[in-house]
């Protein structure tokens, strides 16, 4: 590979062989790295779309599948397959994802669902002007009943948003609310409005 290659890399990343970009790392990782991205983001972009049926999935899907790559501590070895590797990586996440996200359809499916359309008494107090003393409540809980009383009731996040933020699946967002919502209770026994609940 000529000296002048190496300067041209960034604009001409698509016409490179997997073995140019190789050879070029042994002087720069990271312009290498891009000449990667640059290569294959939009293929395997198109690829992730195909499974998954989202562009923002698909996006996250692929700054994952980068992020993975430059961690790759073999990735530029003479005899590490960097296109088989990349597909491989990005059909594992989408595959992944479609299936959580159809394993999170089901449970919300499963998750009995009140007729009534009475508010809910803690999202009633969150509503009203004694929010300020529910806030100092929250304030003396444990950092994992707080985050998730605050992301559902203050943020009005859904369980599967939760489940997303937080990291955590579905089944534990809903157990986690539920003693959540009991603590917040005996933090506030004294109110008797509270006690209702």
């Amino acid at each position: 590979m000529s000296a002048n290659l190496k300067l041209l890399a960034p604009t001409h990343a698509a016409t490179w062989t997997d073995e140019d970009i190789k050879e070029l790392s042994e002087d720069n990782r990271r312009l290498a790295m891009e000449m990667v991205v640059q290569k294959y983001r939009d293929r395997l972009f198109y690829h992730a779309v195909y499974i998954v049926k989202d562009w923002e999935e698909a996006y996250d899907a692929i700054q994952e599948v980068f992020i993975r790559a430059i961690r790759e501590k073999r990735f530029f070895n003479e005899d590490f397959r960097i296109k088989a590797w990349l597909y491989r990586v990005t059909s594992n996440l989408c595959f992944n994802l479609v299936r959580n996200r159809k394993r999170r359809g089901a449970i919300l499916e499963s998750v009995p669902r009140d007729e009534s359309s009475a508010p809910d008494q803690i999202e009633r107090v969150f509503a009203s002007e004694r929010q300020s003393e529910v806030m100092a409540a929250i304030e003396l809980m444990t950092t994992a009943h707080k985050e998730i009383l605050l992301l559902r009731y203050y943020n009005d996040l859904s369980y599967a948003e939760i489940s997303s933020v937080l990291d955590i699946k579905l089944g534990t967002v809903m157990s986690r609310l539920s003693r959540a919502r009991c603590r917040l209770l005996e933090v506030m026994e004294g109110n008797t409005e509270m006690r209702a609940f």
